[in-house]
Formats: structure tokens, C-alpha cells, sequence
């Protein structure tokens, strides 16, 4: 089997994590991936995966193979795979993987392309790297491609981009706009996991700090939430003016980053967009101030402007760079501006990613059933898809809910009856 992994000795300790992955991802583990053993829905179909390689992701591409498909799996993102999981994805569960730790930018795209090469039916994508490339790099294999399906807010950004300008040439769902999916795994996933990440980094205490949320989305929410309920004084900033009035309304304080950037101890983007905190940012920053980012890719910072103003870069911790300004100001970069909820720690917690997992294994098994009947465009996840992944884990959750009553569906249905 081809595979490029880092060290295929660290096999035994990524199954031991899988599994233990496993047990916290009931809806994936028994009420998906028992149905699809039996019923074979993604038989002979190859799927080509670009998802952050993690213990959760390997229960994903499990069931997918369990479901019969053919699965090739990459990194989407250079410092997010966990090296034993890829070592373990190939040793036992027969699962080609491409994708090391750290990897440079021509090894990354390297691995992409390999996964293309491989002529994929089905396309399951986070950042949309794949399906790029896929698109300038082959457009000979498109015709052979029934559909994808996108994770990430940044990648269905750049999907709608490709749909718009009339250059996207299959359809695909974006898992991202599922509510058991950004309601879920964007607030409560991106953070705790992005704390995770700062705190492994780190080690110092929140309680007490000034954090910079930049960006006030599903995933800045969670952010600001959890920053403030340890303790830190947490400020937003924004583009959007009805997203800045909620930010202040859920009792956050509300500025420009120019403003920010003076008060911040800590400051982690979580927008999409380029250059959130530049070099006029950098300029007026504390002493000792801690710059992280949680969005997709590694642009909201600018990295470059950082390395142009600084006098002197040192390694200072595992995750931590030290750059000094020439009046002898210390800025610290965490994670190399990448992800750092998965650079320096392990990315979400299983139980949220078994709902956005069970949409990407649910909606794979749609695309091979309505594929065809779709045109090229950018979708959302269906309806009954995404009741389903809620009902599926309230049963795993045993918690039962009410349903209406014959009356109250007659009174819902009705437009006659008033005071």
C-alpha cells in the first residue's frame, strides 16, 4: 500500500487514541457506521479526504471505508496531523495516508496531489486546497467527480468564490452551514480547543488577562465565551456592525483593533480574512504580548510584517517564537500563526466532532445518491440530514425530548385562529 507517514512505529500508541476517540462518538461509532457496514452505500466509490488528521477524523474515514469506499487521506494543514494517527490509519485499518507533522509547503501540496491522483469519485475537503488544485492543476478529472463536501467556514468562502465566478465544476455540501455543525463544533469545539492550544503553548494564567477576540462568528462566540469564564477580560473586534452589537450585548467590549492592540495581553484571530492584525498593530503592542490564530489558514496574522519589524527571532518554547521590536518590546507568536488549537494541542474534543463527522459521512452517502441530480454549485447540508445528526445524538445522549400533539401541528398549520 503507498502511504507517507512519519514513523510507522508509532502505530500502536495512534490506535490506542483512536479508540479512545471512538468511545466519545456514539452517533459516528454505532448508529452510522453499523448501518453502513450493512448496507454497503458508498460501495466501489473512492474518496479523496483532505481533513485535519486526528483521532477524529480516523473514526470518520473509518466508517467510510467500513462503508465501502476506497479512502485516500491528506493533511489540510501542514501542523495539524498527529503523526501516530497516521501511522496507525496505515499499519491497521489499511487506510492510505499522506501527511507528516510539519511537512513544508511542497511536501503538503505533494501529498494533495498524490491524493488526486488518484481520480476520486467524491472529494471531502477542509479549506478547499483540494478542490483548488484539483481545479487549476486537473481539470481532466472533474468529469469523473460527483460531488464534495466542504468542512471549514474559509473553505466554503472560497467555494462560493469558485460558484460565483463560474468556475466550480461539481457540486458540493458544505458541512460548515449544517447547524449540528457550527452551532456545535464551531462555538463549543473551536473553543475549548482553542484555549487548549494557547494554555499547552504557554502555560500562563487567563484569569486576570486582556484577550483579544478578532472576529465575532460561531467560532469567535466560543472563543470570547470561554476566555471569559476563565477569568480574562475579554475584548471583540469586528467588521460587521450587527455582530459588534451582539458581542456587546453578551457583555464583551467592543473596539477597533487599533484600539485593541494597546490593551491586549493575549489575541487570537478567528475571522477568515487576511491580515487581521498587521505591522501598525505589532507597532503598539505590550510588552510580552501572545498572538495566536484559530482560523483555517495561517494569513490572519502578518507573519511577514512581524519578521520585517523585529530585530531578533528565538525558539523560546515548543509553539512559541520570540520576536523583539528594536525598542526592546518582546511580541510572542504562537504555532507559527497556523491553527493553534491543533498545532499545539489535539483540536476539538470527540463528542462535538461526532456530529460534524456524522454530517461529512451523511452527506458523502447523499452526494452518491442525488449527485447527479445536482448542478455545480456550493449546497447545504439537507434538512432531514442534519435533524437527523441532532436526533441521532440526543439518543446517544439519552435524552428524550416532547413532539407535538395532533392539535398543536393543526394550530401550527393554521392561520384562522387568534385571540
Amino acid at each position: 500500500m503507498e502511504y507517507h507517514v512519519k514513523d510507522l512505529s508509532l502505530a500502536d500508541k495512534g490506535r490506542d487514541r483512536i479508540e479512545w476517540a471512538e468511545m466519545d462518538m456514539p452517533v459516528l461509532r454505532k448508529e452510522i457506521r453499523e448501518r453502513f457496514i450493512k448496507e454497503q452505500p458508498l460501495k466501489g466509490i473512492k474518496l479523496g479526504v483532505c481533513l485535519h488528521v486526528t483521532t477524529e477524523t480516523a473514526n470518520l474515514v473509518r466508517t467510510l471505508k467500513e462503508g465501502g469506499a476506497e479512502v485516500y487521506l491528506c493533511a489540510c494543514n501542514p501542523l495539524s496531523t498527529q503523526d501516530d494517527v497516521a501511522a496507525a490509519l496505515v499499519k491497521y485499518y489499511d487506510i492510505p495516508v499522506f501527511a507528516i507533522k510539519g511537512e513544508d509547503e511542497k511536501t503538503y501540496y505533494d501529498h494533495i496531489k498524490t491524493v488526486i491522483s488518484k481520480e476520486p469519485d467524491i472529494t471531502m475537503d477542509d479549506g478547499a486546497d483540494l478542490v483548488s488544485t484539483l481545479h487549476k492543476e486537473h481539470p481532466e478529472l472533474l468529469e469523473k467527480v460527483m460531488g464534495g463536501t466542504e468542512e471549514t467556514t474559509t473553505g466554503v468562502i472560497r467555494l462560493k468564490a469558485m460558484a460565483k465566478d463560474g468556475v466550480l465544476k461539481y457540486p458540493v455540501i458544505a458541512v460548515n452551514e449544517a447547524l449540528t455543525k457550527h452551532l456545535f463544533d464551531n462555538r463549543y469545539g473551536t473553543g475549548q480547543s482553542t484555549i487548549d492550544g494557547i494554555l499547552r503553548a504557554t502555560n500562563r494564567l487567563l484569569a486576570g488577562s486582556v484577550f483579544v477576540v478578532a472576529g465575532y462568528g460561531w467560532c469567535g462566540r466560543g472563543l470570547a465565551m470561554r476566555a471569559a469564564g476563565m477569568g480574562a477580560e475579554v475584548i471583540v473586534t469586528e467588521v460587521d456592525p450587527i455582530k459588534a452589537i451582539e458581542a456587546r450585548m453578551d457583555g464583551f467590549r467592543v473596539m477597533p483593533m487599533a484600539e485593541a492592540a494597546k490593551l491586549g495581553d493575549i489575541f487570537c484571530t478567528v475571522t477568515g480574512n487576511i491580515h487581521v492584525i498587521r505591522e501598525e498593530h505589532f507597532n503598539v503592542m505590550k510588552d510580552g504580548a501572545i498572538v495566536s490564530n484559530s482560523g483555517h489558514f495561517n494569513v490572519e496574522i502578518d507573519v511577514a510584517a512581524l519578521e520585517k519589524i523585529a530585530v531578533k527571532k528565538r525558539r523560546i518554547r515548543d509553539f512559541v517564537d520570540e520576536y523583539t521590536m528594536i525598542d526592546g518590546r518582546r511580541i510572542y507568536l504562537l504555532g507559527e500563526g497556523r491553527l493553534i488549537n491543533l498545532a499545539a494541542a489535539e483540536g476539538h474534543p470527540a463528542s462535538v466532532m461526532d456530529m460534524s463527522f456524522a454530517n461529512q459521512a451523511l452527506s458523502a452517502e447523499y452526494i452518491v445518491k442525488e449527485g447527479k441530480n445536482l448542478k455545480p454549485d456550493v449546497y447545504v447540508v439537507p434538512g432531514h440530514i442534519d435533524n437527523k445528526v441532532a436526533e441521532l445524538k440526543l439518543k446517544a445522549m439519552g435524552i428524550e425530548i416532547d413532539k407535538l400533539t395532533p392539535e398543536q401541528i393543526e394550530y401550527l398549520n393554521s392561520w384562522d385562529v387568534g385571540t
